[in-house]
C-alpha cells in the first residue's frame, strides 16, 4: 500500500517576475488531491504545509504545480515539478529543491494500454520468407480528464525505422478514460539486401535492431487540435519469434518537459516521505507482531523491541506513527506510554520543562491524540471555529501589523470574545474526552508528581502541555489539517486563529503556574492582553478541566448527545428524479455527514434538500466508471433508490466511503450484496437483471467487525516496522556490538563510543531483544524474497501490474 506525506515549504523567484498570489496543488498523475492556502503578494511564497494521505490507486507521478491566482480569469499554471513513483525514494526524509518545469501538453502524461505484439514468418507466393509483426491493441486505462471531462481517445500504432514510419489509426472511442479498442493491425518487416540462405528463417539482427513499435494516444479534438495523451516504444528485438501481452505504461514524448526556459521558471522545496510495503499473509508477521506488543512488560523499557525501533530510526516520527497504531489496535498502548515516559521524566531536571520536548512519550502521545481525538475536537471545536471562519471580526493587537482605521481597543474586544468563548468550549469538554486519553494522561499525571512531589503543580503542567498546547492549540491555528474545516481560512482569519491559539496556550498553562508570570511574554502587546484576563478564575477552570480528563472514573452519560460533525465538503450527485426533458443529470451540492445523518444541500449553510439517517444506510460502495463515464463515483443504499455521488479526486471519495462506512459499521440491516454498477435503460449493467429490485450481483466490501472503533490493518503496520528494521540494520548491528562491549568492558570509558548516542540501561537485555529482532527481521526477508521471485517469474515484458500497495505520508 502506498502512504504519502510530502511538505510543501517554499518556492522562490516565481515568473512572472512581480509580486503575485500564488498556491500550490499535489497532483498524483493529472488528478489534483489537495491544494495549499493562497499567499498573497509574494516573489518567494513560503506555503509550510502538510499533507498526510494514503494513495488509493496506481499511478505514474506525484506532480505539484504552482499557480498564480486571478480573480477573473482561469488560475494561470506558472510550472510544475513531476517525480516518477520510481524515484520518491531517492528523495524521502529529506528537503530539495527542484526547478520548475513548464508545464505543456507533451508532457501531461497518465495511464497505460494493454498491447499484444507477435512476430509471425509467413511464406509469400515467389517462396521466399517474410517477418510479419502482428500489433493487437486491445484497451488503455487511467487517461486523464480534458477539462474536467472523459476524453475522446483515439491510438496512432507505427512501426518505425531509419527509412521507414507505417502508421496506423484506431477508431475514436467518445467518452471514456478506458477505451476499449480490440483492434489488430499488421505491418511486413522487410529485410536488408544482404539476405542470403543462411538467414533465411530468421530475421537478420541489424534490421530488428533499427526497428520499433510505437503508440500514440491522442484525445481528438473535432473542430480543434488533437492533444497528446501520451506514448509507448517497444523495440521489435525483444519480440524475436515470441508474443508479447502486457500492460505498458504512457510515457511523455520525448524532450517533452525539457525546455530551454526551465531556468527562469524558479523552484520548488518539498520534503517528502514515501513508503510502499508489500504486505504479506497474517501469520508471517506473529513472531515479530508478538515482540513488539510485549514491549511494556520489558525491564528496563529500553530493552523492548518497540523502543529500540525509535533509537535505531533516523526520524522518531518514522517509527511512531506504524507503533502507535499496533499498540493502539491491540489495546497496549497506554502502558508503553506510561514507561517511555517515565523513562522521558528521569532526564528532566526542572518540572517547568515537562513533556515540552520531542521524545519518543511526546510524539507518541500526540499521535495517539490525532487518531482518537479527532471526533472530540470536532464535537468541541468545530461550532466556534464556523463562527470565526465565516463571520469574522478584526482581532489584530500587534501595533506594528495594524491596518489604517483599525481600532486597537475593538480589536482586542473582538479578540477577548473569541479566546473566551473557545476556552468556555474546551473546559467544558470534559464528558466529550475519549477514556484512550483519559487514561494516558491519568498515567502521565501520577508519574510527574512521583517524579517532582514537592511540586504540587507538576501534576497538572504534565497534562496541560499535551491537552492544551499540543492538542487544541494546534487544532485551533490549523483547522483544516485537523477537519474542522473543509477549506483553508483566508490570512486576516488564520492570524486570528494564531492569536486565538497564543492566548490558548497560555490560558492552559495557567494551571501549573505560580503568580504572575506576564513577563514571560515574548511580545508586549500579548502582555497587554492578558492584563485583562482573572487569573483565579481562569486558574480554577483549568485545574477542575485537567482533574476530569486525567481522571480514570467513568463518565456519566451525557443526556441527549449532539449530532458529531464528522465530514462535510462539495461533490456531485446525480439527480433522484427526472428532469424535464427526461433526463437524468448531475448537479454540484454540499455534503455533510454527523454521526446522525447524511445530508445535502443547495449551498454550505442551507437547509438540507435531502436527509438520510445514519440508520437507514444498507451499504456504501464504489461505483464502477463504465455506469455514468465518471471517475471517483460511489454509492449510498439506503431504502430508496441508490443516492449516486462523484466525489473531486480518488483520496477524497475514499475518505468519504471510509467515513460513510465507519458510521454505518454497527447498522443492523446491512447488505451481504450490492451491484457494482447502475441501473439504466431496464437492467443493472453488472448482471443484465432487468427488476431493479434483483438482488446484487458483487459481494459488499465493507465487511467489518461492529466493535472496532478505530480502522487500523495490523499486519501493515509491522510490515511497516519491519521495513524499518530492515533500513536500519546496520545501525541493529552497532547497538548489538555496543551491548556486546559493555558487556565485557563494565570500567569508565574516556572516549566517546559510537553508541554514545543510544540508550543501553541493561545491555545483557537489550543484546537479547536485539538478537529476537535481527533473527525475525532475517526470517521475514526470506518469505519477502520468495514472493519476489514468484512474482517476478509470472510477470511479462513491459508489464505495470504491480501487486505491492503504496502509501504517500
Amino acid at each position: 500500500m502506498g502512504e504519502m506525506s510530502p511538505t510543501d515549504n517554499d518556492a522562490k523567484h516565481l515568473v512572472p517576475n512581480k509580486m503575485r498570489d500564488f498556491f500550490c496543488t499535489i497532483n498524483l498523475d493529472q488528478e489534483e488531491v489537495f491544494r495549499t492556502q493562497v499567499v498573497e503578494k509574494s516573489l518567494s511564497p513560503y506555503f509550510g504545509e502538510e499533507f498526510y494521505f494514503e494513495i488509493p490507486r496506481t499511478f505514474q507521478w506525484l506532480s505539484f504545480y504552482i499557480y498564480d491566482k486571478s480573480v477573473l480569469q482561469k488560475d494561470l499554471r506558472i510550472g510544475k515539478v513531476s517525480i516518477k513513483k520510481e524515484d520518491l525514494c531517492n528523495y524521502t526524509g529529506k528537503e530539495n529543491w527542484f526547478m520548475l518545469q513548464p508545464v505543456d501538453s507533451n508532457s501531461e502524461v497518465q495511464g497505460k494500454v494493454h498491447l499484444e505484439l507477435k512476430l509471425n514468418e509467413l511464406i509469400t507466393d515467389n517462396g521466399s520468407v517474410c517477418q510479419q509483426l502482428v500489433v493487437h491493441i486491445k484497451e488503455c486505462h487511467g487517461l486523464p480528464l480534458i477539462n474536467g471531462q472523459n476524453c475522446d481517445p483515439y491510438a496512432t500504432v507505427s512501426l518505425v525505422g531509419p527509412s521507414r514510419n507505417d502508421q496506423k489509426k484506431t477508431k475514436v472511442k467518445k467518452k471514456t478514460s478506458n477505451p476499449q479498442f480490440n483492434e489488430t493491425f499488421y505491418f511486413e518487416v522487410t529485410r536488408s539486401s544482404s539476405y542470403t540462405k543462411k538467414s533465411q528463417f530468421q530475421v537478420e539482427e541489424e534490421d530488428i535492431e533499427k526497428l520499433e513499435v510505437r503508440v500514440d494516444l491522442w484525445n481528438n479534438g473535432n473542430l480543434v487540435q488533437d492533444i497528446f495523451l501520451g506514448e509507448i516504444k517497444v523495440p521489435v528485438k525483444v519480440l524475436r519469434n515470441d508474443s508479447f501481452q502486457a500492460w505498458y505504461l504512457l510515457q511523455p514524448r520525448e524532450n517533452g518537459n525539457k525546455s530551454s526556459k526551465t531556468d527562469d521558471l524558479g523552484s520548488l522545496r518539498l520534503n517528502i516521505c514515501y513508503t510502499e510495503d508489500c504486505v504479506l499473509p497474517s501469520e508471517y508477521y506473529t513472531s515479530l507482531r508478538n515482540l513488539l506488543l510485549k514491549s511494556s512488560d520489558v525491564q528496563p523499557i529500553s530493552a523492548s523491541a518497540a523502543y529500540i525501533l525509535s533509537e535505531v530510526c533516523r526520524d522518531k516520527y518514522d517509527a511512531v506513527l506504524p507503533l502507535v497504531r499496533l499498540l493502539l489496535h491491540h489495546h497496549k498502548l497506554v502502558p508503553f506510554v506510561a514507561a517511555v515516559a517515565e523513562l522521558d521524566l528521569r532526564d528532566t531536571q526542572e518540572a517547568n520543562t515537562i513533556f515540552r520536548g520531542n521524545s519518543l512519550a511526546t510524539r507518541c502521545v500526540d499521535e495517539m491524540m490525532k487518531i482518537v481525538g479527532k471526533h472530540y475536537l470536532k464535537v468541541t471545536l468545530k461550532p466556534v471555529i464556523d463562527e470565526i471562519c465565516e463571520s469574522p471580526k478584526p482581532c489584530e493587537i500587534d501595533p506594528i501589523k495594524l491596518r489604517e482605521g483599525d481600532n486597537v481597543e475593538i480589536n482586542m474586544e473582538n479578540l477577548r470574545y473569541y479566546v473566551d468563548k473557545v476556552f468556555r468550549e474546551i473546559v467544558r469538554s470534559s464528558i466529550s474526552c475519549p477514556t484512550l486519553m483519559c487514561d494516558v494522561f491519568y498515567s502521565l499525571r501520577h508519574l510527574a508528581a512521583k517524579r517532582f512531589p514537592n511540586d504540587p503543580h507538576v501534576q497538572y503542567s504534565a497534562v496541560s502541555s499535551f491537552v492544551f498546547l499540543r492538542f487544541f492549540a494546534v487544532a485551533v491555528v490549523s483547522p483544516h489539517t485537523f477537519h474542522l474545516r473543509p477549506h483553508h481560512p483566508d490570512a486576516q482569519t488564520s492570524r486570528t486563529l494564531t492569536l486565538i491559539s497564543k492566548a490558548i496556550q497560555t490560558l492552559g498553562s495557567w494551571g501549573s503556574l505560580t503568580k504572575s508570570k506576564l513577563s514571560s511574554f515574548k511580545e508586549t502587546f500579548m502582555c497587554e492582553f492578558f492584563k485583562t484576563f482573572q487569573e483565579e478564575k481562569f486558574t480554577e477552570s483549568v485545574k477542575k478541566f485537567l482533574d476530569d480528563v486525567s481522571s480514570t472514573e467513568s463518565k456519566e452519560p451525557s443526556g441527549v448527545s449532539e449530532p458529531v460533525h464528522l465530514k462535510e465538503g462539495e461533490m456531485y450527485k446525480r439527480a433522484q428524479g427526472r428532469t424535464r426533458i427526461g433526463k437524468k443529470n448531475f448537479k454540484k451540492r454540499w455534503f455533510c455527514l454527523t454521526s446522525r445523518e447524511f445530508t445535502y444541500h443547495k449551498q454550505q449553510d442551507k437547509e438540507p434538500i435531502f436527509t438520510i439517517p445514519i440508520k437507514n444506510i444498507l451499504a456504501v460502495e464504489k461505483l464502477d466508471e463504465n455506469s455514468f463515464n465518471k471517475k471517483n463515483m460511489f454509492q449510498v443504499l439506503h431504502g430508496e433508490k441508490p443516492l449516486y455521488i462523484q466525489a473531486n479526486n480518488c483520496v477524497e471519495a475514499s475518505e468519504w466511503i471510509e467515513a460513510l462506512c465507519r458510521v454505518t459499521r454497527c447498522n443492523q440491516k446491512r447488505l451481504s450484496f450490492y451491484h457494482p454498477s447502475a441501473f439504466l435503460n431496464g437492467s443493472w449493467l453488472c448482471c443484465k437483471a432487468t427488476a431493479e429490485s434483483t438482488e446484487g450481483c458483487a459481494r459488499c466490501t465493507a465487511d467489518v467487525p461492529a466493535d472496532t472503533q478505530i480502522e487500523i490493518d495490523g499486519d501493515r503496520e509491522t510490515e511497516r516496522i519491519y521495513s524499518l528494521f530492515t533500513i536500519n540494520r546496520s545501525k541493529l548491528q552497532k547497538l548489538e556490538e555496543a551491548c556486546g562491549s559493555i558487556a565485557v568492558y563494565q570500567g569508565p570509558r574516556k572516549e566517546p563510543d559510537d553508541y554514545s548516542n543510544f540508550t543501553i540501561e541493561d545491555s545483557v537485555a537489550t543484546f537479547h531483544t536485539l538478537q529476537q529482532i535481527i533473527d525475525i527481521v532475517e526470517k521475514l526477508n526470506e518469505s519477502h524474497e520468495k514472493y519476489q521471485k514468484k512474482r517476478s517469474s509470472s510477470a511479462r515484458y513491459g508489464s505495470e501490474e504491480n501487486p505491492i500497495v503504496g502509501k504517500v505520508s
